[in-house]
């Protein structure tokens, strides 16, 4: 039994065969690095999330790069969506952004563009632009939202307010642009209605997918100051349990977990051991009998 809407189904009935992200730089910055809306990026932050991009002088090499680290697991016929991950990827001019992005309509095994960026990132001409792009290859725009606890959004240096992200959530929607949103669970201060809370306003938003994030401490980070508490595995599981039982049943989970850079994780040391954590969400989910959407609320 299929207890939630997965990526990897969603993309193998939407491509009709195995399809793999390929996480690239687009050479952005973020607008809460530079100073326009804040220094220093979310407290969180070690690198625009960008840890597993593929490094390269060319789209085309960074592809080649990281295809060739998945290649040992990868089928003839698999396909890719290419990744723009680190920082903010529609900060800058339509101009920048086409540079960036119609290279990836060369690679002819590339089967959708996915973009990581900020709302309020996202002005009119740059939707008209993606919009545009849209019509060539299916364009996925991802947008960290975190948290809906505006406190919570202060406190992590997030830089922006909810109704930025409704409103380029909207502008997208009217574009027939997808949407992902990330949230992390386990912020610091929040309690599991905080989060589930969160969850139900994203989704309330008409969004296609949702990456539900534990909250990982990297080296390097201001988050490695702050001394949080990190959620144990037990305490992750039921806080994810709850989340996907409340996420209307078409929306895709692209994640339900995420591991950090093991050389740069602090906490919680049980995520790094990927492998064991699905295996245990796995048994979790069964034994619950936890369906995505069995508890709307």
């Amino acid at each position: 039994m299929q207890r939630y809407n997965s990526l990897n189904t969603y993309l193998k009935n939407r491509f009709g065969t195995k399809v793999y992200k390929l996480a690239v730089s687009g050479d952005f910055t973020c607008p809460n690095r530079d100073g326009k809306c804040g220094v220093g990026g979310c407290v969180f932050c070690s690198g625009g999330s960008g840890d597993f991009a593929a490094k390269g002088q060319t789209l085309h090499e960074q592809l080649e790069t990281a295809k060739a680290l998945i290649a040992s697991k990868v089928n003839a016929d698999a396909k890719y969506i290419c990744y723009f991950q680190s920082y903010t990827n529609t900060y800058g001019t339509v101009e920048k952004l086409r540079e960036t992005f119609l290279p990836v309509l060369e690679e002819k095994d590339i089967v959708a563009i996915s973009i990581g960026t900020r709302p309020d990132c996202l002005e009119d001409d740059k939707i008209e632009f993606l919009s545009e792009l849209n019509k060539q290859i299916p364009v996925i725009v991802e947008l960290g939202l975190q948290t809906s606890n505006e406190k919570t959004a202060e406190l992590i240096n997030r830089c922006y307010k909810n109704d930025c992200f409704v409103s380029a959530v909207k502008r997208l929607k009217d574009a027939n642009i997808e949407v992902v949103t990330h949230i992390i669970l386990g912020l610091p201060g929040e309690t599991e209605e905080d989060m589930l809370s969160s969850v139900e306003f994203a989704c309330n938003q008409n969004i296609d997918g949702i990456k539900l994030q534990l909250l990982h401490v990297l080296k390097g980070t201001r988050l490695a100051e702050m001394n949080c508490k990190t959620l144990t595995m037990d305490e992750y599981f039921d806080i994810l349990g709850a989340c996907i039982e409340i996420i209307p049943p078409q929306v895709v989970l692209h994640r339900i977990t995420g591991d950090g850079n093991k050389k740069e994780l602090i906490a919680p040391l049980w995520s790094a051991d990927k492998h064991n954590t699905l295996n245990e969400l796995n048994k979790f989910l069964e034994k619950n009998n936890i369906v995505q959407g069995s508890k709307r609320r």
